[in-house]
C-alpha cells in the first residue's frame, strides 16, 4: 500500500497546493486610490457603531476620492487663472467658495492662510461722473463766445 500524499509546505488548507497567490488589497479591487482598510479601520476603532458592513468603507472611501479630486481640479484651475503652477491655499479658498455644493457643504471651515473672497460693497465705490448725461438744472449756462475767437 501506499502512503497518503503529504500536503506541501504553505500549502495548508489549500486545495492543490501551488505558488500562494498575491493578496490584491481592497482598495484595488473598488477601484480607488484612497485606502479602503484603513478608512473600516478608523470606522471601527471610532466607534460609530457597533458593527461596520464590508460595503461601508469602500462607500465612504470613494466619497472622499470624489471630493478630493473635485477641490483639487477647482484649485488647480484657480492656480491656473493665476498665472501659477502650484496650488496654495488661497486657490483651494477660492475654490470652495466660488463653488455653490462645496461652499454650502464647507459652510463653517476655516482655511488657514486662505484669505476671503474679494468682494467691495457697491455703496463703497465712486460715483460715476463721466458717463452720465446731466440733467436740465445740472447744465451749465454756456459761455459766451470769447472775442478773439469770433475775431478770427
Amino acid at each position: 500500500m501506499e502512503a497518503a500524499a503529504k500536503p506541501k509546505k504553505g500549502a495548508a488548507g489549500r486545495k492543490g497546493g501551488g505558488p500562494k497567490k498575491k493578496p490584491i488589497s481592497r482598495s484595488v479591487r473598488a477601484g480607488l486610490q484612497f485606502p479602503v482598510g484603513r478608512i473600516g479601520r478608523y470606522l471601527k476603532k471610532g466607534r460609530y457603531a457597533q458593527r461596520v458592513g464590508t460595503g461601508a468603507p469602500v462607500y465612504m472611501a470613494a466619497v472622499l476620492e470624489y471630493l478630493a479630486a473635485e477641490v483639487l481640479e477647482l484649485a488647480g484651475n484657480a492656480a491656473r487663472d493665476n498665472k501659477k503652477n502650484r496650488i496654495i491655499p488661497r486657490h483651494v479658498l477660492l475654490a470652495v467658495r466660488n463653488d455653490e455644493e462645496l461652499g454650502k457643504l464647507l459652510q463653517g471651515v476655516t482655511i488657514a492662510h486662505g484669505g476671503v473672497l474679494p468682494n467691495i460693497n457697491p455703496v463703497l465705490l465712486p460715483k460715476k461722473t463721466g458717463g452720465e448725461k446731466p440733467t436740465k438744472e445740472q447744465k451749465p449756462a454756456k459761455a459766451a463766445k470769447s472775442p478773439k475767437k469770433a475775431a478770427v
